[in-house]
This record gives C-alpha cells, sequence and structure tokens, in this order.
C-alpha cells in the first residue's frame, strides 16, 4: 500500500481527528522547549560551576528549532494561524533560516522527494558517499555556507529558484534584510558583552552535528521513489528525542499525510506502522548502517 492509497482508506471521523490542530498542545510544547533552552540560558549567564558543559544542551535545543520551524511551514504546530507565522519567523531568525523562503524551499522538498534533481535538500548532488563528505555534512558547515549565501542573495534581491513564487520576492527580499540586520546589532552587542558567543554562537555550532546526524536519517538510505512510506524514514527513537524534534522521527508519517500536526503523529503510526517500508530502530543503528554504506 501506498502512502496515497492509505490516506484515502483512513475513515473521514479518524482523518478529521488526526489533522486538528491545537494551541493548546502547540503553546505548551513551545513551553517546554524554550523552558528548557531558559534553564541552560540561566546556567550559562550566571556561570554556575562547569557552566561550558551547558553549552552542548543548548546547542541541541536550539539547532532542533529547526523542527519546529518546519512544521509551522505546514501551519500545524498551533491552531492560530498567526502564532504559526510569528513562531515559524522567530525560530527561524534563531537558526539562520528565513522562514518564509524556508516555507516555499520546504514545500519543493515535499513535492520532489528524493529526487535527486529536483528536491531543493538534494540540489543536483547525492547524500554523502564517502567518509570526508560525511565528515564535512555532520560538522554543518554546508548549512552555515548555504544561508549566509541563501540570506545575501535573498537581501539583494537575487531571487531565482523555480519554487519561489514571484509575488513573493519582495517579502523575501526583506525577510532577509531584517534577518541581517538583527545580526548586525547581536554583533555589535559583543562590544558591550561576549554572552552572545556562549548562549548562542558557539551552543549553534556544538548543535549542528546532532541536527546533521537526525536530518539525514529522514531520507537516507530510502529509495528515490514516489511513495512516501517508503521514500521517507520513520525512526524508532525514545521519549526524549521525539520531544526536542516535535515528533519528527515519525518522518514517513509526516510526509505521508502532512496536515497531522505533530501531537497526532503517534496516533496517525499506529494507522502506518504495518506498511511503512524504511525504518531504523534508532539513530545509532541508522549511522551504523549509513557509514558501512560508506565502506561500500
Amino acid at each position: 500500500m501506498d502512502h496515497r492509497t492509505l490516506i484515502s482508506s483512513l475513515p473521514s471521523d479518524t482523518k478529521a481527528r488526526l489533522t486538528q490542530r491545537s494551541d493548546r498542545a502547540g503553546l505548551k510544547h513551545l513551553a517546554l522547549h524554550f523552558g528548557l533552552i531558559a534553564l541552560c540560558t540561566a546556567g550559562i549567564v550566571a556561570q554556575i560551576p562547569f557552566w561550558p558543559v551547558l553549552m552542548l544542551p543548548q546547542g541541541v535545543l536550539l539547532v532542533f528549532l529547526f523542527t519546529l520551524s518546519h512544521e509551522c511551514t505546514h501551519q500545524t504546530p498551533f491552531e492560530t494561524r498567526w502564532i504559526n507565522e510569528t513562531v515559524g519567523h522567530l525560530v527561524g531568525a534563531l537558526i539562520a533560516l528565513p522562514f518564509i523562503w524556508f516555507r516555499y524551499f520546504h514545500l519543493a522538498h515535499h513535492k520532489y522527494t528524493n529526487d535527486q534533481d529536483r528536491d531543493p535538500e538534494l540540489a543536483g548532488k547525492p547524500r554523502p558517499d564517502n567518509y570526508i563528505s560525511w565528515l564535512i555534512y555532520l560538522s554543518g558547515w554546508g548549512y552555515w555556507r548555504a544561508m549566509v549565501i541563501t540570506l545575501i542573495a535573498n537581501a539583494r534581491g537575487d531571487l531565482d529558484a523555480p519554487y519561489l513564487p514571484t509575488r513573493q520576492h519582495k517579502t523575501m527580499q526583506r525577510e532577509a534584510r531584517v534577518i541581517l540586520a538583527l545580526y548586525t546589532a547581536m554583533a555589535l552587542s559583543l562590544l558591550i558583552s561576549p554572552m552572545v558567543i556562549w548562549l548562542w554562537l558557539i551552543p549553534l555550532l556544538i548543535g549542528q552535528p546532532f541536527l546533521r546526524l537526525y536530518l539525514l536519517a529522514e531520507h537516507g538510505l530510502c529509495p528515490p521513489v514516489a511513495n512516501m512510506l517508503e521514500n521517507s524514514r520513520t525512526t524508532f527513537t525514545n521519549k526524549a528525542v521525539r520531544a526536542i524534534a516535535w515528533n519528527m522521527p515519525y518522518h514517513a508519517e509526516h510526509h505521508s499525510f502532512p496536515n497531522v500536526p505533530f501531537h497526532q503523529l503517534p496516533a496517525f503510526h499506529d494507522w502506518t506502522a504495518q506498511h511503512l517500508k524504511s525504518t531504523s530502530d534508532g539513530y545509532a543503528a541508522f549511522t551504523a548502517e549509513y557509514v558501512q554504506s560508506l565502506e561500500r
């Protein structure tokens, strides 16, 4: 069974329940995520004993805001549209990911998942296929380089990707300029205090490899086919990882039915479990399999 057949087979009341958005569920999870960031931030600012160690969980929590920004592009974490938009812009700025631009980038990824020529996540290039390219990928160098180039190009109005609608070019240009102005202000704050380095810059750099490992599992080693239950991977992991990643380890479920909000994905998994084609028992298991593929 492919994902289209599966979705069409869902009873109407089940489909309505699975796609029900909730401000309460979204805001509760948002409070948890930012509450943990606030705890790490407080420890770093107060310079409690061994405070540099806190930069690791701070970084992981910050970079995994990517999964929230991603969900906001689908308008699913919250029922209220303006909350989705506001949160998407906020967390996107924190990780150098212009939200409006990313919305159309990500929609193209959903349309052409794992198509090497048309999926913008691949941009015509294969995923890491040797140890050197894998290590470079894990470092986050490709992400930071791409985002710097994107922000500068967008700010200049150089928006020529086919998936970016012309009607949104001016909006994306303003968005990039606002983000670059924000980063300029943060750089100037270093004249007063180095805190932006300890609270934001170094944690982002430290956390990025963890996000890269996670993201590689979403579609890595999956075939370039149309069936979302096959070209996307569901990774079975613990509650902590699912919480930090806003339930996106249920990634085949998300790609199969993007209208399902994060808090309903475990319930949707009950419908997809027997039809999943690409799964892994944890990120360590997937990484080991990926490394073996590099050796081959």
